[in-house]
């Protein structure tokens, strides 16, 4: 364990001399004042609507605002790790760590546990952001954040693990081409299932459904989107785009999490048997 935390401890450190997290602090201060900014103008133009109407605007421009960090997050947790070990295998730099008394299954569970520190700080921050935006300006308070956080944290550990795993045996760009392409199906099955759903097209709602078995990332956003809808605007389906006419069982959790481990497994395993 203590050799896991040791590569966290230096992958945090390499974060910050490269100015990872510099780079993606500039790009969530960006987004959080183009969103408050949108806030307080629908706020100003929503001030003698009836309050129904004002009510389901402001749920959806929270959810839109989570939209928004769920998109930015998720990239930056494809993006980030792309290169852990792929890059590090190319320069040769994998070697002198490996070369140490260290498991090469350490080097992958520390980068691994580094990287997820940094995607969900980044995570908190951009959620915490769009929260106090909310609440300064129009008051509303975003229900059941106790079970949207862990859904979209579990989100970013899978994708995560995607590209981590994709380095140990792919080039840096063509794992980043495979991590976003994992997450492009993820998103299109999702679209699949609704619209099936939505047109009572079984076929293609079963085809959205085995998608997301493949790639879960996109049903737990799903999962987490029903949960930050209030009752009486999630039954009546006012919420367009981000209305839901599936909704993804809880056992995908589960599915989620164990798909996540057996690519961490996977991970460890291919690494253990790569040439360096």
């Amino acid at each position: 364990m203590r050799n896991i935390l040791t590569i966290a401890h230096l992958t945090l450190h390499e974060a910050r001399r490269r100015r990872i997290v510099v780079a993606a602090a500039i790009c969530g201060v960006a987004f959080l004042a183009v969103y408050a900014t949108g806030v307080s103008v629908m706020a100003r133009e929503m001030d003698d609507r009836p309050f129904l109407v004002q009510r389901v605007n402001l749920v959806v421009f929270s959810i839109l605002g989570m939209f928004a960090v769920n998109a930015l997050v998720m990239l930056f947790a494809i993006l980030l790790p792309i290169d852990a070990l792929s890059g590090e295998i190319d320069s040769g730099v994998i070697q002198t760590i490996a070369a140490k008394p260290i498991r090469r299954a350490d080097i992958v569970l520390g980068k691994w546990l580094g990287h997820a520190a940094i995607v969900v700080s980044y995570l908190l921050a951009l959620i915490g952001g769009v929260l106090l935006v909310l609440r300064l300006i129009t008051g509303y308070t975003t229900p059941n954040l106790a079970i949207v956080v862990p859904l979209m944290s579990m989100e970013a550990a899978v994708l995560l693990s995607v590209s981590i795993a994709g380095g140990t045996r792919l080039s840096t760009v063509t794992n980043g081409v495979v991590a976003v392409g994992f997450y492009g199906l993820a998103f299109i099955g999702g679209w699949m299932e609704q619209i099936g759903a939505f047109t009572n097209v079984d076929s293609v709602q079963t085809l959205g459904v085995a998608a997301s078995l493949v790639s879960p990332s996109d049903a737990l956003w799903r999962l987490a989107l029903y949960q930050l809808q209030p009752a009486i605007v999630r039954n009546a389906n006012a919420l367009g785009p981000f209305s839901l006419a599936s909704v993804p069982s809880g056992l995908m959790v589960w599915w989620a999490a164990g798909f996540m481990a057996l690519t961490i497994a996977f991970a460890v395993r291919s690494f253990g048997k790569r040439a360096l």
